[in-house]
């Protein structure tokens, strides 16, 4: 009888509050699901620029593209002659290169007449559009150059804007502790904790933060669910996913993460350092033709076609 009076009372209580839920407008349930490691590849050594050695993660031949992720190259060298011949004047029409460099000095240059200087620590957002040239070159001649190239797609309806970027010096960056160990993030893009990244509003939505974790204490950050998302191990080793069902990746390591809105990340017995992702995908088609990434053979051959011409960036 004492049960049965039990599970009358749990059961009113639970109308009350499904009453209540619906009357306020609050959400009947809330859960939240810890993103799991879905695959994990190496990044590929692979020559790209004048001559420069780097390493590709997305854009490889087992991983074309996550959308809206077109690319992701990693130049990772104390050895000059790997990286001095940078990437002189290039193209580009249909999407944004991101630039992220950890170490190192990288000056920019295009041919609308803008200059950017790039330090370790900070970051440029370019938005090609309908068209760019430009370069990018080593401004050291020893030491380290360690950082990223991320091409974030446009939808069709963007890829002719006008070209636009955002030069981001370290202190533009949002900065904030992730533990008491002085485990920190550096936000680029998107929110995390009252933290807001720097850059414009854009049509993916993205997530995009560095890390450095001191100790081997976890940390979570919150990523938009339905984003596809990646973390990029850039030193030292990190279990990714829920407790008991963590997956390790190395450094150099690309790991794709499932379905979610959470990703918690631990590095496992040695300073580490990752690149965090997550942005929404477009589901256009992706014709990605060198440097050009538009929806239809016809666009990317009319886009070599102005190049030829000298009207890439022109209009």
């Amino acid at each position: 009888m004492h049960s049965r009076r039990r599970f009358i009372l749990d059961a009113s209580l639970l109308a009350l509050s499904a009453s209540a839920s619906r009357a306020f407008g609050v959400p009947k349930l809330l859960t939240r699901t810890t993103r799991e490691v879905t695959q994990a590849l190496p990044a590929m050594p692979t020559l790209e620029g004048a001559g420069v050695h780097i390493t590709r993660a997305i854009g490889q031949p087992v991983l074309r593209n996550l959308d809206p992720f077109v690319l992701l190259d990693r130049m990772h060298s104390n050895v000059p002659t790997d990286y001095l011949p940078g990437f002189p004047d290039h193209p580009h029409r249909g999407f944004e290169t991101v630039s992220v460099i950890l170490e190192g000095h990288m000056r920019h240059h295009d041919s609308k007449g803008n200059r950017g200087d790039i330090i370790g620590g900070g970051a440029q957002w370019m938005t090609a559009g309908r068209g760019i040239v430009h370069s990018e070159m080593p401004d050291q001649e020893q030491g380290w150059v360690n950082g990223f190239q991320l091409w974030v797609n446009l939808p069709a309806r963007e890829k002719w804007c006008p070209p636009y970027y955002q030069d981001l010096a370290p202190q533009k960056l949002a900065e904030g502790k992730l533990n008491r160990a002085g485990s920190t993030v550096r936000l680029i893009a998107g929110r995390h904790d009252g933290l807001v990244g720097p850059v414009r509003q854009r049509p993916t939505e993205p997530f995009l933060a560095t890390l450095a974790l001191e100790d081997d204490q976890p940390v979570e950050l919150e990523l938009p669910a339905g984003h596809n998302a990646f973390v990029f191990v850039a030193g030292g080793e990190l279990a990714i996913g829920a407790e008991k069902r963590e997956a390790t990746a190395a450094d150099g390591t690309l790991a794709i993460l499932g379905a979610g809105d959470r990703v918690r990340l631990r590095a496992t017995n040695q300073r580490s350092l990752a690149l965090v992702a997550a942005g929404k995908p477009l589901g256009e088609p992706i014709v990605q033709r060198g440097p050009f990434v538009m929806n239809t053979e016809e666009e990317i051959a009319q886009a070599w076609a102005d190049y030829r011409a000298g009207v890439l960036d022109k209009g």
